[in-house]
C-alpha cells in the first residue's frame, strides 16, 4: 500500500527574503533596488513571486509609498531572523577577520538569562572581537544608544512601553503574576506588588491591569533585578508580574483564585546605531540568529 502523499510546502529563498527586508527598510522599491543591487522591475517580479508562493499580499502600495500588510510585518520578523541565521552560519568560517570593540546593552532579565550561552557562542566563532556588556533600564540605554555610548542593545519593550518605536523584535513573552507556593501575598489587600521604577515595562502591564480591575494595590518591594523580585516573592512580601520562563521551583504563577488581572506578552527588541562596525553587525546577527531558535 502506498504511503498518502502530501503537498509540499514550498520555500523561500534567502534572495526573496532580502529584497523583502530591503523594501521594508527603505520604504519604495526603487530605493531597495539600490540595497540589493538590482533593477526595479526585477524587485517588482520578486515581490510578485513571494506573493504567489504565498497566496497572500505581503505590500500595500500606492503612488507614493510603500507599506507592509499584516502578513508582511510577520513575514519581516521571519526574514530579519533567517538571514541573520545565515549570516551567523558563514561567520564561522570568516569571523577571524572581524574584529574590535562591541558596546552592548542589556536589561537585567535578558543579562542573567540569555546572554551567558549567546556570549559564549559568540566568543568562539568571533575570537577578535570583545564585547562589553552594560546591564540598565530599557529607557536610559535608548538615549545611550542615541548619545552612542553604545553600539546596540536589547530593550523590553510592548506591554504599554511607548519608548521603542523602531526596535526590532526578537522575542515575545507571556507575563504571569508570580507568587511564593501556597503564599498568601495575593490575597492581602491592598494587593502587595513588588515593581521597579516607573518606564519599566512589568511594571506598567501589571499597574495597568490592577487599575482596569479597580483593586488597590501598593508597592511592596521595589528592585532593578529580576533576583531581588524573585527574593521578595520567595517571602510572601509580594506578587510580581515577571516573564513565564521565569517560573520555577518555589515562584509559580498565582493561582486563578485570586482573580489577578491577565497580563499581556512582552516583547525583547534589538537596536542597533545607524552606522554599525563590521564586528557590531555581526553581534547583531548572533543575537538575531539566537533569538531565532527559542
Amino acid at each position: 500500500m502506498n504511503a498518502p502523499s502530501h503537498p509540499r510546502i514550498p520555500l523561500l529563498d534567502l534572495d526573496l527574503l532580502r529584497t523583502l527586508v530591503a523594501i521594508a527598510e527603505t520604504g519604495s522599491f526603487s530605493a531597495a533596488a539600490s540595497v540589493v543591487h538590482r533593477t526595479p522591475s526585477a524587485i517588482s517580479m520578486q515581490v510578485k513571486k513571494m506573493e504567489e508562493i504565498l497566496g497572500k499580499p505581503v505590500f500595500v502600495r500606492d503612488s507614493r509609498s510603500v507599506s507592509l500588510t499584516a502578513d508582511g510585518a510577520f513575514l519581516l520578523e521571519h526574514a530579519r531572523r533567517m538571514l541573520a541565521m545565515n549570516r551567523d552560519a558563514v561567520a564561522r568560517f570568516v569571523a577571524p577577520e572581524v574584529q574590535g570593540v562591541v558596546r552592548l546593552g542589556a536589561p537585567d532579565d535578558a543579562a542573567e538569562r540569555f546572554l551567558p550561552n549567546m556570549l559564549r557562542n559568540f566568543a568562539e566563532t568571533h575570537p577578535m572581537v570583545t564585547v562589553d556588556v552594560c546591564v540598565d533600564g530599557s529607557a536610559r540605554m535608548i538615549d545611550m544608544l542615541g548619545e552612542g555610548e553604545l553600539d546596540l542593545t536589547l530593550i523590553t519593550a510592548e506591554a504599554g512601553f511607548s519608548g521603542g518605536q523602531g526596535a526590532e523584535v526578537l522575542f515575545r513573552e507571556k507575563l504571569v503574576w508570580a507568587a511564593r507556593r501556597g503564599g498568601i501575598a495575593a490575597s492581602r489587600k491592598p494587593l502587595p506588588i513588588s515593581v521597579w521604577e516607573e518606564g519599566c515595562v512589568w511594571r506598567q502591564a501589571g499597574v495597568d491591569g490592577l487599575d482596569a480591575q479597580g483593586r488597590e494595590w501598593r508597592i511592596a518591594f521595589q528592585s532593578a533585578h529580576i533576583s531581588g523580585q524573585r527574593a521578595a516573592i520567595l517571602a510572601d512580601l509580594a506578587v510580581a508580574p515577571i516573564p513565564e520562563s521565569s517560573i520555577g521551583g518555589e515562584v509559580v504563577e498565582a493561582p486563578a483564585r485570586f482573580g489577578l488581572p491577565r497580563l499581556p506578552k512582552y516583547a525583547l527588541g534589538l537596536m542597533v546605531r545607524s552606522d554599525p562596525s563590521d564586528a557590531v553587525s555581526a553581534a547583531a546577527d548572533h543575537l538575531r540568529a539566537s533569538f531565532a531558535g527559542r
